[in-house]
């Protein structure tokens, strides 16, 4: 157990998880101070409003931050390599994240459920579904973490009074330092190259993500559940040993009651518990085989943790998805736009691709992380007409699509690349945004990216309109 009380904490990093833990820890009766190596952090402003007695530090890292402190809590931009973290480490402090901590808030005699989730893709789809589930069930659910809000924003909101569940969205950065979740429910939905700036391969990426599983509960019983990917190698092989597994993948089950899967039956796609049918994917009102992977995922993380099936299945039937991944923005003329702006890496794109049911203009490119871009070929060999690549990183996709047998452009920024993608588009093709990359090198946020995107699409729209004959 983590003692705050009047203890001296330095919180590195200040963005949005910074501000959260600034104010979680002020609450708590820590003396706080804040460090982030940016002269101007998101959240200087507010800090300086709302805490003006903290001392803050803005600028590069230097080890004199480090005397007298009892605990440092870190944001996840902050990688344990950082020097100055090398450095508290030998020195004996503590790091922690705003996860761990919230970890440790939690009741002894009557805890929440905790749902959690993580993987490569489809983690904020996951947990989105899963929350509208839990709320159909009839408890009183919160949604944080990764997906924003910061969770110790929403406990302190409610006044530390946890609700009945907790479904929580982590990132392989939140996972680095936290150590005692004891998730009642949790998954890795799938592992693909990513962050790959931050870690030295895959495996360490992995065995990141496995941390979700981690539970220092004694009694065996009451450990938590592992919801694993059978499709997903990686996933499948964190099976450990004392613990009950429940698994998803897009084929027929296991003949156990337990585990989800598919049949097929002519033109029809059924989700499958156990050997039994329970939803026709006709249903559902999100599109590609990825969103049926992520609805199995979501139904086994529920019933894991005693949810009924009926309600599950409701809200399922209800839920549209989300922004910025695979949504069609515009329609113009037998062109259909789509904005997957989230798919920052190759395994998300390939996702994308396979889930559209039409010849592709691809636009992608970006900030790589890092990452082999030669599973790319084979999806843009199949799916793509053309790619249009932007950023940072267009040459090294293009190296990887060389000779590929499919036309390959570079644009200059994301205006050029929606024009030259409308005019390599034939009619009933797709221009697909999803970058396979993140955005920081030509914008704020995948969010932002998607803004222009739209926009650029939108400007198209208009100029086409008064081009057009009366």
């Amino acid at each position: 157990m983590i003692h705050l009380k009047n203890k001296t904490i330095l919180v590195l990093g200040l963005g949005e998880t910074g501000l959260s833990l600034v104010r979680w820890l002020s609450v708590q009766g820590a003396r706080v101070l804040g460090a982030d190596s940016r002269d101007f952090p998101p959240s200087l402003d507010t800090l300086r409003t709302q805490f003006p007695g903290i001392k803050l530090y803005c600028g590069a890292f230097y080890n004199e931050l480090l005397d007298d402190i009892d605990l440092i809590a870190i944001s996840p931009g902050i990688p344990l390599r950082d020097p100055l973290l090398v450095q508290a480490i030998s020195r004996g402090i503590q790091i922690v994240g705003d996860i761990e901590l919230f970890s440790q808030s939690l009741p002894k005699n009557r805890p929440p459920k905790i749902i959690a989730i993580t993987g490569a893709n489809g983690k904020t789809t996951v947990t989105s579904m899963v929350g509208a589930m839990c709320r159909a069930a009839g408890l009183i659910t919160e949604m944080a973490g990764n997906i924003s809000p910061a969770v110790l924003d929403v406990l302190l909101t409610r006044h530390g009074q946890h609700p009945d569940i907790w479904v929580l969205e982590l990132s392989s950065f939140q996972l680095e330092v936290t150590s005692s979740l004891n998730a009642d429910a949790a998954t890795v939905l799938n592992i693909s190259e990513d962050h790959l700036d931050r870690y030295s391969d895959i495996k360490e990426y992995a065995a990141t993500k496995a941390r979700i599983f981690q539970d220092t509960r004694n009694n065996n019983a009451q450990r938590g559940i592992q919801v694993l990917n059978r499709d997903d190698k990686n996933s499948a092989g964190m099976a450990l040993p004392d613990r009950v597994q429940i698994t998803f993948g897009l084929h027929t089950p296991p003949p156990t009651e337990h585990d989800w899967g598919i049949s097929t039956s002519g033109q029809d796609i059924w989700l499958l518990h156990g050997q039994k049918r329970v939803m026709n994917t006709n249903e559902l009102q999100v599109a590609g085989m990825h969103n049926v992977a992520n609805a199995l995922a979501a139904l086994a993380l529920c019933h894991a943790v005693g949810l009924p099936l009926a309600p599950l299945l409701s809200a399922l039937r209800s839920f549209r998805g989300l922004p910025h991944r695979v949504q069609p923005i515009a329609k113009i003329g037998e062109i259909i736009f789509y904005d997957d702006s989230k798919g920052t890496n190759v395994g998300a794109t390939i996702a994308a691709m396979q889930g559209l049911k039409r010849l592709i203009v691809l636009i992608a490119g970006g900030e790589g992380k890092g990452q082999d871009f030669t599973p790319l070929r084979p999806a843009v060999m199949q799916h793509a007409r053309a790619v249009v690549l932007i950023g940072r990183d267009a040459n090294k996709i293009a190296a990887v699509l060389q000779d590929c047998g499919v036309t390959i452009v570079h644009a200059k920024d994301m205006v050029d690349a929606v024009h030259q993608g409308a005019s390599l588009a034939l009619p009933g093709d797709a221009v697909l945004l999803s970058p396979a990359c993140a955005s920081f090198d030509m914008f704020r946020d995948y969010s932002h990216r998607a803004e222009v995107f739209s926009a650029a699409v939108s400007s198209l729209q208009g100029e086409i309109a008064c081009s057009s004959p009366a």
